[in-house]
């Protein structure tokens, strides 16, 4: 049996919007401010708005292309299935390349930081002398590319969390400069000295080097929820932010301090904060938090550019036009890790030729030549009307968005100086000799503006809209999905899952998450042997056979192992999800329920937490104070019961034991268990579950409807006695959608009736669920 291998989609907006602006915040505000404001004075916000103008004709071209064309490689895929793979190649060394001058670029940013309190000296190396920046800038790169090639997991997490850091701490900087700015030294806005306002497009193409994030969205579309409405949101949103930002924070900075002292100064942040913080007594406060969060733009900025090479390369190496060994993975760490060595390699050898400006310079006019081809690309897909062509994001004002988005791109590089001129003509030449003595013999596609020049529009070259294809199941097919991590607790889910399942007529679905490094894309992951995960599918598979109960058995790839659960969940049309939960539980260790899914997640299905201390429903106890968490923890007791002819003990603790009585009858005889042991106690109730517990083999529970907040204050009483008991314990929750408010401070849902979707009292009580064709896939 090979079991279904699928992509799965774990970027949200958030997390896709963050790839963008961390990306971007780091070189515009806390690099370049001084050369910016040395090459143009106060003009240089001008400067800002036009660049981010010019890139948001390009980010609306990428939105469209990226949401018809969700493919790892972002823009270098789109000029290659476009153009043709001699652009592709242009494309490719021009992107590559280009991410590798800006990560030098952030990592010498970086070395500026770090050495404010850092003291390193000089070392001289011959022919070169290393500044204690580059110095500094070397060991920050080593780290960064070592930590890359290891695979560190949850890196897409932490950038999220920087980024919203950075912006409040920004915030707060701004605020406190505006009310410290003069703002007469703005004038005169085009100082004669910087030559005017001549000088405002030449600086555009210095800073151009701030806008190069958001392209690298596109990069991951291929891993993005809902890509038509999430890619624009995110690529146009984060141009959107920091173009503002930009604008707003050069203004502050040239208000405090005059912009001819500006361009003088390596740190010029940290001079403004020391003068916006220090008005308020906190001086050194402000150049030690401003400091970290330029060393945290930096860091974030450098390895989002690591992490997106990787993508371009294996692009490339899908396409042909680079050797696949590039891309081979790490057999250990599963990464890409020659492709990360060789990017590695080349930031290395950058920051020890290159400087702030000349780095800047080359990521920009590198970029820009791609920009410029993405906007022919989309114009070429537009007139070729290919009929699977068919985005859920369309540029408005078409053609004349692109058609300026491609003028601004190529003409930006016309006021750079003529060293980067000649360096975009280099790397042009570069990607053309590449194609004609390595690529042209390889490559398969010609391209869709080959078909569009011969006028064959029936051989025109077709694409895969998505390389993650979604499971559309029978509805009418009850269906328990089983994440499966570890063997030793695959037997004891497995037969629970099964035992629901074949009280339905249903289907199990049995899925493993394989987690994927950060700095592999999934389609590399993909092409890996996953034979841990193909044994564990398999072994279920057989067990679940045993029942007689149909499954179907599905590898997912995935950066995000733990959210998967609930896509997966989603994306199968589970009724019912049966997870395991312990001290060696991969995803979730030593928690039922995670402060982060409390957050994040409204369960899309009902589910059942296992914590395995063997499988025996013996005998069951069934703690109960109302609410539909304990309604589906009864319907769970009843299938059991007539699976495995379970005894049944209800206990309900209670203040006064006569009413206790009355209710805990009533509730029996409401929920079909009539003939139920009844135990009325009252007292503690967290020592009085653990004491009855002492008979039972397990505990079937409803989950707290505890919110965030109150349990961290106060612990909740399910986590409680789940450590308390020494038998399973089987926690129950069913379905909802709970609001913000809700999750933090714990007032749930509504309780819903028993003819709700999802899994109901009646409906798990049932001999039989739905009939519906079923099917195992092998």
């Amino acid at each position: 049996m090979s079991a279904d291998e699928e992509l799965a989609k774990d970027l949200g907006p958030l997390a896709a919007l963050t790839i963008g602006v961390g990306t971007m915040i780091g070189a515009g505000i806390f690099v370049l401010p001084g050369p910016a404001a040395a090459a143009a004075g106060p003009a240089v916000a001008l400067s800002f708005v036009i660049g981010g103008v010019i890139s948001i004709f390009t980010a609306m071209s990428a939105s469209e292309l990226g949401t018809a064309m969700p493919k790892a490689g972002g823009s270098y895929y789109y000029v290659n299935h476009a153009l043709g793979p001699l652009f592709g190649s242009i494309a490719g060394w021009g992107n590559w390349m280009g991410l590798a001058f800006a990560s030098a670029f952030y990592m010498l940013g970086f070395g500026e930081y770090l050495s404010t309190f850092l003291t390193v000296p000089t070392l001289s190396l011959g022919v070169v002398t290393l500044s204690e920046f580059q110095i500094t800038a070397l060991i920050g790169a080593t780290l960064f590319v070592g930590v890359n090639y290891v695979g560190a997991k949850e890196t897409g997490s932490i950038q999220n969390v920087i980024v919203i850091l950075l912006v409040a701490i920004l915030t707060l900087f701004s605020i406190l400069g505006f009310l410290q700015g003069d703002f007469a030294t703005l004038r005169p806005f085009f100082p004669p000295e910087t030559g005017g306002a001549s000088a405002v497009l030449p600086a555009t193409g210095l800073i151009f080097v701030s806008y190069l994030g958001f392209a690298k969205i596109t990069t991951v579309a291929e891993e993005l929820k809902n890509p038509g409405r999430n890619l624009p949101l995110a690529v146009i949103g984060s141009v959107v932010i920091v173009t503002v930002m930009y604008a707003i924070m050069m203004i502050v900075l040239m208000g405090v301090i005059n912009w001819r002292e500006l361009g003088n100064s390596p740190t010029p942040v940290l001079d403004v904060a020391d003068i916006a913080f220090g008005a308020f007594g906190l001086g050194a406060f402000g150049v030690a938090l401003l400091t970290l969060a330029g060393l945290l733009a930096t860091a974030s900025s450098a390895n989002a550019s690591i992490l997106a090479s990787s993508r371009i390369n294996f692009a490339m190496g899908r396409d042909k036009l680079v050797s696949e060994k590039l891309n081979e993975v790490h057999p250990q760490f599963a990464t890409p890790y020659r492709s990360i060595a060789v990017t590695g390699g080349l930031i290395l050898l950058f920051i020890v030729v290159g400087d702030v400006a000349t780095l800047a310079k080359a990521g920009s006019v590198l970029h820009l030549i791609v920009y410029g081809l993405l906007n022919l690309s989309l114009i070429v897909m537009r007139e070729a009307d290919l009929p699977h062509y068919d985005p859920d994001f369309e540029v408005p004002l078409y053609p004349i968005v692109p058609i300026l988005g491609a003028i601004t791109s190529f003409g930006l590089i016309a006021f750079m100086e003529r060293s980067e001129i000649l360096l975009s003509i280099g790397f042009v030449g570069v990607g053309v000799l590449w194609y004609a003595v390595y690529a042209r013999s390889k490559v398969t596609e010609s391209g869709v503006l080959m078909g569009l020049v011969l006028n064959r529009s029936e051989e025109l070259p077709d694409f895969a809209v998505s390389a993650t294809t979604s499971v559309q199941p029978d509805k009418a097919d009850y269906r328990v999905m089983v994440p499966l991590a570890n063997p030793a607790h695959e037997k004891n889910l497995i037969t629970l899952a099964s035992a629901i399942a074949d009280q339905h007529d249903g289907t199990v679905v049995a899925v493993n998450i394989v987690q994927v490094p950060d700095q592999t894309s999934l389609e590399t992951a993909r092409g890996q042997e996953h034979e841990d995960a193909n044994r564990i599918l398999q072994q279920a598979h057989d067990d679940t056979e045993t029942f007689g109960v149909d499954v179907e058995t599905h590898v997912v790839l995935s950066h995000r192992q733990f959210e998967e659960i609930f896509d997966s969940a989603d994306r199968y049309g589970v009724d019912v999800t049966v997870m395991g939960w312990g001290p060696d539980t991969h995803w979730a260790p030593g928690r039922a329920e995670s402060a982060i899914d409390e957050l994040a997640h409204s369960l899309p299905c009902d589910f059942l937490v296992f914590r395995d201390r063997g499988f025996d429903p013996s005998r069951i106890l069934l703690p109960t104070a109302g609410g539909p968490d304990s309604d589906l923890a009864a319907a769970v007791a009843r299938t059991l019961r007539a699976q495995y002819d379970s005894a049944v003990t209800l206990l309900h603790v209670s203040e006064d034991r006569a009413s206790g009585e009355v209710f805990l009858e009533s509730w029996a005889t409401e929920h079909g268990l009539p003939d139920a042991d009844l135990q009325v106690e009252t007292g503690d109730i967290q020592t009085r579950i653990a004491e009855a517990a002492e008979d039972a083999t397990l505990l079937v529970i409803g989950a707290t409807r505890q919110g965030l907040i109150s349990r961290l204050v106060g612990g909740s009483l399910v986590l409680n006695v789940l450590e308390d008991v020494e038998c399973s314990v089987l926690l129950a929750e069913k379905r909802h959608e709970r609001s913000l408010r809700e999750r933090l401070l714990g007032s749930g849902p509504p309780e819903r009736s028993s003819d709700e979707e999802g899994v109901t009292p009646d409906s798990m009580a049932s001999e039989s669920g739905g009939s519906a064709e079923t099917r195992t896939k092998e």
